[in-house]
C-alpha cells in the first residue's frame, strides 16, 4: 500500500492501511515553493495547483488540498476587497453586511462557476485530480451556514445577531448561507474533490455551548447536508473543540468522520463516536514555528498512541502557519510515518 488514495479507501472500508494517512494542511507556503508573492500565488488556480502537488512530493503526505484562503466564500458571495500579507494568509478587506438590514440585499448566483475565483479554484482542483490520477485524495473546503456570517458580517456582529438579534433577519441570512453551503458542496465534488472538508467553528463548544450549538446550529448543519448528501464529508472543528457536540452530530447529521482540535480528547472522542468512525487527531501546529525536531517528534508520538489503538485514525493539522521552518515540516511527516506505522501482523 503506497498512496494515500489507498489508505483512506482502506480506513473508509473498516480496513488496516500500512500507516496512519497524514493530511498536512500547507496552503500559503505554496506560494515560497514557487518563488511567488501570495497575491500572484492565488490569482490563478494552476499556480496553486501546481504548489501543492510540489509540497505533496517534497514532504511525502497523503492529500492534496483544493483550498484557497478562508475568504474566498466571501468574495465569491460579494466581497470586493482581500487584504494580501507577505507572510500570512490573505483576509476579507469588506464586510458585505455593515448592518443586519443588508442581509435583505444579499443575492446569491444559481451558478457559481459564473465567479471568475471560483472557476479558479475549480481549475486548480481539477489540475491536481488529473495530475494526481487517483494516487492522492483531493480535498474541498466548505464553511457550514452557520460560521459563513462570520466571514460576511464580522464574528462580533454575529454572535451578537444570533444570540440577541431579530431571528428573521438570522434565519434569513442562515437559509442564504446553507444554499451556498450546499451549492459548494455540490460543485466542489464536479470540479473533482474526493473530500470535502466541513468546517463550522462557529457551532463548537469553543464559541458557544453543546446547548446552543444544538438547538442553534445542529438543524443548519443537517440543512446544509440535505442536498448534497454527507458522502466524504469531514466534519472539522476549524479551530474549535468539538468533543462535546460529537454524540448529536453522530446522531442527527449522518457524518462519518470528524476532524478534532489539539485540545480535544482523542481517546475520549473515540468512546464517544464508537468503532466505525473516522477520526482526525490535529498536532497544535502553531508551535511548530519554535519547537525542537525532538519536541515534534514526541507530541507526534503521543497522538498517534492516543489515535492508532482506536483503528480509523487519521493524522492531521490545522492550517498551517506560514512561518514554520521547512525542516520542521519535514520533521513532523517524517515523525508521522514513522510513528503511524501499523505492525506488520495488524495490517
Amino acid at each position: 500500500m503506497t498512496t494515500g488514495m489507498e489508505r483512506f479507501a482502506a480506513l473508509m472500508s473498516g480496513q488496516t492501511p500500512d500507516r496512519v494517512p497524514i493530511v498536512c494542511n500547507l496552503l500559503d507556503q505554496g506560494a515560497r515553493e514557487l518563488g511567488v508573492s501570495i497575491r500572484e500565488y492565488y490569482s490563478r488556480g494552476e499556480l496553486v495547483a501546481e504548489g501543492q502537488l510540489a509540497m505533496r512530493e517534497k514532504y511525502g503526505y497523503d492529500t492534496l488540498l483544493g483550498l484557497f484562503y478562508a475568504g474566498l466564500e466571501a468574495e465569491i458571495m460579494g466581497c470586493h476587497h482581500i487584504i494580501y500579507a507577505d507572510n500570512g494568509p490573505p483576509n476579507v478587506g469588506h464586510l458585505i453586511i455593515r448592518k443586519p438590514e443588508d442581509i435583505k440585499k444579499l443575492h446569491l448566483s444559481d451558478d457559481l462557476h459564473a465567479h471568475p475565483r471560483f472557476r479558479e479554484l475549480a481549475k486548480c482542483i481539477g489540475i491536481m485530480k488529473r495530475e494526481s490520477a487517483g494516487r492522492w485524495p483531493v480535498l474541498g473546503e466548505v464553511s457550514a451556514s452557520f460560521s459563513l456570517p462570520a466571514m460576511l458580517m464580522g464574528i462580533g456582529q454575529w454572535l451578537d445577531l444570533f444570540l440577541n438579534g431579530d431571528p428573521g433577519l438570522r434565519d434569513l441570512l442562515l437559509e442564504k448561507c446553507s444554499q451556498f453551503s450546499s451549492r459548494q458542496i455540490i460543485a466542489l465534488r464536479e470540479a473533482g474533490a474526493d473530500l470535502i472538508v466541513y468546517a463550522n467553528p462557529v457551532a463548537s463548544a469553543t464559541f458557544i455551548t453543546p446547548q446552543k450549538s444544538r438547538q442553534l446550529a445542529l438543524p443548519w448543519t443537517i440543512k446544509d447536508l440535505e442536498e448534497p448528501g454527507t458522502g466524504g464529508v469531514v466534519f472539522f472543528n476549524g479551530g474549535g473543540r468539538i468533543n462535546p457536540n460529537l454524540a448529536d452530530l453522530q446522531a442527527h447529521t449522518g457524518i462519518d468522520a470528524y476532524y478534532l482540535n489539539p485540545f480535544d480528547d482523542i481517546i475520549e472522542a473515540r468512546r464517544i463516536l464508537g468503532p466505525q468512525a473516522l477520526i482526525a487527531g490535529a498536532i497544535n501546529d502553531i508551535r511548530l514555528i519554535d519547537w525542537s525536531p525532538e519536541e515534534i517528534d514526541r507530541e507526534v508520538e503521543k497522538i498517534m498512541l492516543a489515535g492508532k489503538q482506536g483503528g480509523g485514525f487519521i493524522f492531521g493539522t490545522m492550517m498551517m502557519p506560514f512561518r514554520i521552518p521547512e525542516e520542521n515540516i519535514r520533521a513532523l511527516v517524517d515523525a508521522a510515518i514513522r510513528h503511524g506505522r501499523y505492525q506488520p501482523e495488524s495490517v
